[in-house]
């Protein structure tokens, strides 16, 4: 297989992909699919369920690739795609119901708890919570919306949104503090 440099290439591969030449897809899918795998697993605790939402994606991504307008970047641009499918998924798979108990909460936010975790056991954690805050806080901690897009984008109020937000910060700070008790003995 002949090796393609990404730096110069990306926007050929991209037109060559536009015209259905599979090798160009696949070179695509090879440089992008990891990353995008974590993006599902965000919001997917099975790994089988994120990987078929991921080829899903990818789909969309080939399919529509002729949209992309080079405004941005690539990646970006199919991070988007997969996030969208991945809240897809959840809303036919799960039919996800967010609490509709607007509090007032602010932005502000200090992590008032210093932890030494891993990567996985931090991703175990965000697992563990209820698919409702644990999607807006993937969409604004981790991907960096805005309120007013993860609302618009889940089709619930602001309020909700903040709210689904604050009470995941709370669980993760509960979460937290557990596992520095029980794997450090500390408070």
């Amino acid at each position: 297989m002949k090796v393609i440099q990404l730096h110069k290439n990306e926007a050929k591969l991209i037109e060559r992909a536009a015209k259905q030449n599979r090798e160009a897809q696949h070179v695509l899918y090879e440089l992008h699919a990891p990353k995008m795998l974590s993006v599902c697993r965000y919001y997917i605790k099975d790994v089988h369920q994120a990987e078929e939402v991921l080829l899903n994606g990818f789909f969309k991504v080939f399919k529509y690739i002729t949209t992309f307008k080079s405004e941005g970047s690539f990646e970006g641009w199919i991070r988007r795609i997969m996030v969208r499918e991945a809240i897809s998924y959840l809303r036919v798979k799960k039919n996800i119901e967010f609490a509709s108990d607007d509090i007032e909460v602010s932005d502000n936010y200090t992590d008032p708890v210093n932890s030494k975790m891993e990567v996985n056991e931090i991703q175990q954690l965000i697992d563990r919570l209820p698919e409702g805050y644990r999607m807006v806080f993937v969409m604004y901690a981790i991907e960096g919306y805005k309120h007013a897009e993860i609302a618009e984008m889940l089709k619930i109020s602001e309020g909700t949104s903040k709210s689904q937000l604050f009470k995941a910060r709370q669980l993760l700070q509960e979460q937290i503090k557990n596992f520095n008790k029980e794997g450090y003995g500390t408070n």
